[in-house]
């Protein structure tokens, strides 16, 4: 995993170059957004038990079918197994968002999970219904201002977003 700052030296480094203005503006803008981007990552953090039982809670309100016996979140093991998995996806989604960078999230997490869920016969739609839901609750938190560095967040809400989208994306 590289952070946004390792990304930008190694590339720079491959081509054998000085890092650029722009490259250089870029990573002082990241840095004074850096308060507001550690305010959005301890938010998603302290609150991610809720935002995983309220988003499965929301998926199993929707498709009742997945709780009901031959379901697949019917027996408590299962249900464990998929609260356990939006849990990592949200972690992992937090990790992405603070290190301003997605391979973390693609290579842990992403990389691959459509193939498990096709093998054990979860339905990645639902799956992706569930990440959608994680992400609209992880974005009020986000976007509540209070309590948080003051500034414009459009763009790092953006960020945040595109990153469920996707791992939504990942499991269908």
């Amino acid at each position: 995993m590289l952070d946004a700052f390792a990304k930008v030296v190694s590339q720079a480094d491959v081509r054998g170059e000085f890092l650029s203005k722009p490259q250089l503006d870029a990573l002082e803008a990241m840095v004074s957004e850096g308060n507001k981007r550690l305010d959005v990552v301890n938010r998603i953090n302290s609150n991610a038990s809720s935002i995983v039982t309220n988003a499965a809670r929301a998926l199993f309100a929707e498709q009742p079918q997945l709780v009901q016996p031959g379901g697949n979140a019917y027996t408590s093991r299962r249900m464990a197994a998929c609260l356990r998995d939006m849990s990592i996806v949200l972690r992992y989604v937090s990790y992405a968002t603070a290190a301003g960078d997605s391979s973390v999230l693609d290579d842990r997490c992403l990389n691959g999970l459509r193939e498990t869920y096709q093998a054990l016969g979860t339905p990645g739609a639902s799956v992706a219904v569930a990440i959608q839901k994680m992400k609209e609750a992880s974005v009020a938190i986000a976007n509540d201002s209070g309590s948080i560095t003051s500034g414009d967040c459009s763009s790092l809400i953006s960020e945040l977003s595109s990153y469920f989208d996707r791992s939504a994306t990942a499991v269908v």
